[in-house]
């Protein structure tokens, strides 16, 4: 029977965990390798846009920060004035942390940046949907809160479509091991910049980069349950990003968090799966 190192190590290897920097030059050398991936994939694809929805926190704040700066290198290598950056705001009615989200756009300067308010689509949607009308108000808030994720991406590719671009995604280690993410919601996109990534190191990146404190260390909420506005991810979760970064790194974590981390990892592995056949 495996021990608990080893079931650790089977599974940051499964996520393709990025190992701990051990100098900032280690981590400044990995930031540029993801920003030379964003750079190739764009002139691969021969499209010329990326597009990512901006929510106001640390990771699509990294995700952008990192997304525009592969663009103004391919602009001033390329000398094509064509290679772009949108981002896009998608609120839902008004967001609790807008001046955050609007902070984050500020930051990342984008070549362009779209807001779409989600609300209509959603409550169309919501409103379509019967069997959702006689659901326990708990479960309706849930199942409710799935779809805004999930309209979100569809706005997303809506304007990537329009700009003949890609979508960027802000899915990293700490979240996907604990399947922390709407299935064909935040969990669909083209390009994963932060892929492997653990939350400290989206932190050490986006400081580095240059954000001011406050939005690398702004409190993670999804915040998609009007019951539960504001959630706190660590809260969803029920143990700290630290304890998740610790276990991916192979570090020690008590008995409980060590449990906690392995059932969600088994019970959500149906979203990091491409859709089955006979």
């Amino acid at each position: 029977m495996a021990n608990s190192l080893e079931i650790q190590q089977t599974i940051a290897q499964a996520l393709n965990v990025c190992p701990p920097f051990k100098t900032e030059q280690e981590m400044i050398t990995e930031l540029k390798r993801r920003i030379q991936f964003l750079k190739d994939t764009l002139k691969q694809s021969g499209l010329k846009v990326y597009v990512l929805g901006i929510s106001g926190g640390v990771d699509s704040l990294t995700a952008g920060m990192m997304t525009q700066r592969a663009i103004n290198e391919l602009r001033e290598e390329m000398g094509d004035s064509a290679y772009r950056f949108i981002a896009v705001r998608l609120p839902y009615k008004q967001q609790a942390d807008e001046a955050e989200a609007m902070q984050s756009i500020e930051v990342i300067a984008p070549d362009g940046c779209e807001i779409i308010n989600i609300a209509p689509s959603v409550e169309g949607m919501v409103s379509s949907v019967h069997a959702l009308q006689t659901v326990a108000e708990a479960k309706r808030d849930f199942v409710i809160g799935n779809i805004k994720a999930r309209e979100r991406m569809v706005a997303q590719y809506a304007v990537a479509g329009t700009y003949d671009g890609l979508v960027i995604g802000t899915d990293h280690a700490a979240e996907a091991v604990m399947g922390f993410y709407t299935k064909f919601g935040d969990g669909a996109f083209d390009i994963g910049p932060l892929i492997g990534l653990v939350k400290n190191q989206v932190r050490a990146f986006a400081h580095y980069l240059g954000a001011p404190d406050y939005l690398v260390n702004k409190v993670p909420t999804a915040d998609l349950e009007d019951l539960k506005p504001g959630l706190p991810d660590e809260v969803a979760h029920g143990v700290s990003y630290d304890d998740i970064d610790a276990f991916l790194h192979g570090k020690s974590v008590s008995s409980d968090i060590f449990k906690k981390i392995v059932d969600t990892y088994h019970k959500s592995m149906h979203k990091r799966k491409l859709p089955i056949g006979p």
